[in-house]
């Protein structure tokens, strides 16, 4: 793998990324934090082919549409699989 490590800045705010395997039989991830965030996310496995450009624009944008979801209004849990 090429890049395992890196830090960037996307909308005002610093994104810590790297591969990290929970043990030896597990598969490795992308892990990141945010700042200004606690909470960690692991949204993708690692591939061997991944580079810093396709991971940093896959992690600002799945962080941006989290960020979408969290601002959404809830929705109640009696109506959740129904289409409206």
């Amino acid at each position: 793998m090429a890049v395992r490590e890196f830090d960037f800045e996307d909308d005002s705010r610093t994104y810590t990324c790297r591969v990290e395997k929970r043990n030896e039989l597990a598969d490795a991830w992308w892990w990141f934090g945010v700042s200004g965030d606690k909470q960690r996310y692991a949204p993708f496995r690692a591939d061997p082919g991944d580079t810093k450009y396709a991971i940093q624009s896959r992690i600002a944008l799945y962080y941006r549409e989290l960020l979408v979801r969290r601002a959404a209004p809830a929705v109640p849990w009696y109506r959740r699989g129904k289409p409206i």
